[in-house]
């Protein structure tokens, strides 16, 4: 069999990760690339990174999120083969290089990149912590609480609720098809990854994940930013509450090692979580967690 310069990347790149990545992680970078239709044109995109979310009807096309530059290649070209039409709105759930790594690729072909004002700040201070702010694309419209616009029979509502995952989390509603993309709001059964520094909280995330379960209809589709291996990108309201469960377990966790005297080190040297065994990822991710919830109750004491 004859391998096109991409399945000898995609091969080589996939021996590098069998040494050093988790079996869980390494059935994720196996994943082929895949369109998949949701409801009413409206549909998700799966590859390497955050999970794109994409509308193509007769009259306009939308993308969120841009996953990395070479995933982003391979997305812009499957996208082509479904429309020759221009891409009217690139959305950036949040400012993390797995949703945004790939704005160079895709950015070029759309008319506007939009996101929480909150997402670009971060965006910034990230890449100049990093040192690459000359090869970013950042979001030339923002908001501050809502935004919503019109794409022929389909209307985009972004909202943003708050700290949760980050500072500059943006919820994605296609009203009329009733999908609602989540980006890293909801990492379907793996440990959530609480950027604190970007203003991500574990209080507030309990908050967001309230106040969006009931917002919504009992049928409406969910797409998350990423899934363990072995469950589904996109799901129902109950994956809500779960994760919110999860959180209000770190608290109970950290708050009884407060009030028993326990140091914030004793408190996070747990390898499972009570009741959460079937979540997914690294001890390092939840002891993260474990860490961020009990500073937060430090300092409301």
């Amino acid at each position: 069999m004859r391998l096109t310069r991409r399945d000898f990347v995609k091969a080589s790149a996939l021996g590098v990760a069998a040494s050093i990545l988790s079996p869980g992680e390494l059935l994720r970078a196996q994943r082929v690339a895949e369109f998949t239709p949701l409801r009413r044109n409206v549909g998700l995109f799966t590859e390497r990174g955050g999970t794109i979310g994409w509308l193509v009807n007769d009259d306009g096309v939308v993308v969120i999120d841009t996953q990395f530059p070479d995933t982003a290649e391979i997305f812009l070209s499957g996208l082509r083969e479904r429309t020759s039409r221009p891409i009217d709105l690139l959305i950036n759930s949040h400012h993390h290089p797995d949703h945004v790594g790939g704005n160079g690729v895709i950015g070029p072909a759309a008319q506007r990149i939009v996101a929480h004002e909150r997402t670009v700040e971060n965006q910034l201070r990230s890449a100049q912590q990093r040192g690459d702010e000359a090869t970013q694309t950042f979001a030339g419209v923002t908001y501050t609480d809502t935004w919503s616009e019109t794409i022929g029979d389909e209307t985009i509502r972004l909202k943003y609720y708050g700290g949760a995952h980050t500072g500059g989390d943006s919820l994605i509603f296609f009203e009329q098809a009733n999908v609602v993309h989540l980006g890293d709001l909801l990492n379907n059964r793996g440990y959530p990854n609480i950027d604190a520094p970007s203003g991500g909280t574990v209080m507030g995330w309990i908050d967001v994940l309230e106040a969006i379960a009931p917002e919504f209809s009992t049928d409406t589709i969910y797409v998350y930013g990423h899934a363990e291996a072995g469950f589904p990108v996109s799901g129902t309201r109950e994956d809500l509450y779960h994760q919110r469960d999860y959180f209000n377990a770190l608290l109970e966790h950290a708050g009884r090692a407060l009030r028993e005297g326990r140091s914030r080190d004793e408190a996070t040297a747990l390898e499972v979580l009570p009741n959460f065994e079937h979540f997914g990822g690294t001890a390092s991710r939840l002891a993260l967690g474990l860490g961020i919830a009990y500073d937060e109750l430090s300092a409301s004491r």
